[in-house]
């Protein structure tokens, strides 16, 4: 019960799956959540193998019932949650007419409804484990909306905003709230996706790149916060260049690399 722990959204397959094995390798029980329960099985087997402790279970982040359930087994089981990862996500690629209004509303559904469902279930846990922290996936197409991927960049955006305000709100509790902000990652999520960003930026990060950044980001706790970790170069430069460049420069930059 004196393991430390961690509870991994979207864990059956890409960043959650690489993020569960390196966490177990670590030591870490394993709450591993995902609609994916073949993939799930799989994964257990192997966190199993190379001798690991796992949990897993059905979840689907949009479900409020489904967060209370899986979070009150899990806590039940290990008796404390060091670590939430919101990680589940979905992404849709195109024109933004062309996507059916039920496309988007699925991307915001997911991707922000899924981490505040969980957020607001996990706080009871979260603040009774000492020295706690959130983990939500962010993405650097939020640093500067990105034509043929304008919801999931806006989804990614109120990410970004929520991960900010919780980790002010939330610093009384000994709660830590930190945002992981890759580019595109060699996933399932990203296999058949085109966007003129795509073809110029390429995909260059892997799910374990991601992986040991967030194994870096939650073991980084020095005397000044930090809240936003960008992960891999292209990702460091983009964050830069929003943050110093002046904003019809920014805007130049994106339409550059959104070029068809």
């Amino acid at each position: 019960m004196n393991s430390p722990t961690v509870f991994i959204t979207g864990a059956a397959a890409g960043i959650g799956r690489a993020t569960a094995l390196l966490f177990a390798a670590h030591g870490y029980r394993v709450g591993a959540y995902d609609i994916d329960e073949v993939g799930l099985t799989r994964l257990a087997a192997e966190i199993a193998e190379a001798g690991g402790t796992v949990q897993t279970g059905v979840l689907d982040v949009t479900n409020a019932t489904q967060w209370s359930e899986r979070l009150a087994e899990f806590h039940g089981a290990t008796g404390r949650l060091d670590i939430l990862i919101n990680n589940a996500g979905i992404l849709r690629a195109g024109a933004f007419e062309d996507l059916d209004p039920a496309v988007h509303r699925a991307i915001i559904e997911v991707n922000v409804v899924g981490v505040l469902n969980g957020t607001h279930a996990a706080f009871g846990y979260l603040r009774d484990t000492p020295a706690s922290q959130v983990v939500n996936l962010c993405s650097a197409s939020a640093i500067y909306g990105q034509p043929e991927l304008a919801s999931y960049g806006a989804s990614k955006s109120a990410v970004k905003s929520l991960t900010e305000a919780l980790d002010l709100e939330w610093e009384r509790h000994d709660i830590r709230v930190i945002a992981i902000w890759p580019l595109f990652v060699s996933t399932g999520m990203v296999e058949g996706v085109r966007t003129g960003t795509t073809d110029s930026l390429g995909v260059h990060l892997t799910a374990d790149d991601v992986a040991v950044g967030i194994w870096d980001a939650v073991r980084k706790r020095g005397r000044l916060p930090k809240v936003h970790y960008e992960i891999g170069v292209q990702a460091k430069l983009l964050a830069t260049a929003g943050k110093l460049a002046p904003g019809w420069a920014t805007r130049t930059v994106n339409k550059y690399l959104a070029r068809r």
